[in-house]
């Protein structure tokens, strides 16, 4: 059996208000338009998650309502807010689902997808995560405890400016 991790970084968010706290930052012009962009890119592939698990921020909360999916699990987490990749692989590997969601934030986000994988994708920009960056990564077991660093074999990766050019 294999197990489907979507990997996203939240889209891009506003700074016009320097006096929100960051937790509390919402998506800005760009953000608004890349996570649908992201959202149809995933549906055009078939791959749709069935959990979700999220920061609890308001930029990861925003990038998912405006991704317009559905999941029968979608659980917002305050320790993915800015977590550590040791902290994103505890989380995952409580997920019940075949295909998960993971919505969180750089650089956690970025450090996670360099050491899930066993390879990483020849694309200029998987190496920084981009906002809204998403990896789709396909791993060999049949339940997410068994998650190993190294382990992932990446089936797509895309960034939303490849998708709105």
């Amino acid at each position: 059996m294999t197990l489907t991790l979507i990997l996203t970084r939240h889209a891009k968010s506003s700074w016009g208000n320097p006096m929100l706290d960051d937790h509390a930052r919402p998506l800005n012009k760009r953000g608004r338009k890349s996570a649908p962009a992201i959202a149809t890119w995933l549906r055009d592939h078939g791959w749709l998650p069935d959990e979700v698990l999220s920061s609890t921020s308001a930029r990861t909360r925003e990038t998912w309502d405006r991704m317009g999916l559905q999941a029968d699990k979608v659980c917002f987490h305050r320790r993915l807010y800015h977590a550590a990749p040791e902290d994103m692989l505890t989380q995952l590997a409580g997920a019940t689902d075949p295909t998960v969601l993971m919505l969180g934030h750089n650089p956690g986000i970025g450090d996670f997808a360099q050491r899930i994988v066993g390879k990483a994708p020849n694309h200029p920009r998987f190496q920084d995560y981009p906002t809204c960056a998403t990896a789709v990564i396909q791993f060999n077991i049949s339940d997410w405890a068994d998650i190993k660093w190294q382990s992932g074999d990446v089936l797509g990766f895309t960034t939303p400016r490849e998708l709105l050019e």
